[in-house]
């Protein structure tokens, strides 16, 4: 694993180093006061799962992650009650919309249509195949549409947890190049390993694919454990999904994976101020 010194800092310490966007700097000191590093995805159907799902992990997360093209009923009461639960539990809504268009596209599809993602997202993602313009455009999107303090930021699609996908190391480099030329906008990436690699990099890496208990779904996923992410590969945020809303008792699960992550890091950080003690 990498040594860069975002691997040895704290969450709180990390909040106020420059170059850190302003929705990056709020998650991170979000994460500090409440000791979570998890994100639950929740890939459910209906409006009143959602809704439900975010009240049982609510204090359990730094964030919750959506994907409402997959809600049936998706409308006015889904996006008030997301931003009502979201403020009385303190976390912060990520929809994983993946964009991938051209740069006039991607505006509407995230500030009109039925999803209104601007509206209620605090973070959103994109693949940059279709180039930086992508990221251009959305920032234009989100500071046309939304004033502070009510600010949006991204996270670039930079690696998958899916077997055989065709994210390749020079696709991930350029990845972190972009993302350098845009820190008041691009907050980190969605990677199996943090990215961070030049001095002033503090970018926030939130990896998918974490199960306790399992390898794989069959379909492609590939799961690793919240030790192997936080501790070894020095990521920021565990994204679990079928591990919590799966489960019988979701607050129960949540509180596990919360635990174990949050442990994770402390081992991460404790472990790093050892071994410089010892030097």
């Amino acid at each position: 694993m990498s040594r860069h010194a975002t691997i040895t800092q704290s969450y709180q310490e990390r909040a106020s180093l420059p170059k850190t966007s302003p929705v990056a700097s709020y998650l991170l000191r979000l994460i500090a006061a409440k000791q979570t590093n998890l994100c639950v995805s929740a890939d459910v159907s209906t409006t009143r799962e959602l809704l439900q799902l975010a009240e049982e992990v609510g204090d359990s997360i730094c964030m919750l992650k959506t994907h409402a093209d997959i809600i049936n009923d998706f409308g006015p009461r889904t996006i008030e009650g997301l931003k009502e639960i979201a403020a009385k539990k303190h976390f912060l809504v990520f929809e994983d919309r993946k964009f991938g268009d051209i740069g006039s596209t991607v505006q509407k599809q995230f500030t009109a249509g039925p999803l209104q993602i601007v509206r209620w997202a605090n973070i959103i993602n994109a693949h940059i195949f279709p180039g930086p313009a992508i990221i251009t455009a959305l920032s234009q999107a989100a500071h046309d549409a939304v004033k502070p303090p009510l600010l949006r930021s991204l996270l670039i699609l930079a690696e998958m947890s899916s077997a055989g996908n065709l994210m390749t190391g020079s696709y991930t480099e350029q990845c972190v190049v972009e993302a350098r030329k845009n820190p008041e906008f691009v907050m980190g990436f969605i990677a199996q390993r943090t990215l961070n690699e030049q001095p002033g990099d503090n970018f926030i890496t939130m990896t998918p694919g974490v199960q306790i208990g399992a390898t794989g779904d069959g379909l492609g996923q590939q799961y690793n454990t919240p030790e192997k992410v936080i501790g070894e590969a020095g990521t920021d945020i565990i994204i679990v999904g079928r591990g919590v809303y799966g489960a019988q008792d979701k607050r129960a699960k949540a509180e596990e994976y919360r635990v174990r992550a949050w442990k994770a890091y402390e081992g991460r950080i404790g472990a790093a101020t050892a071994t410089k003690g010892s030097r």
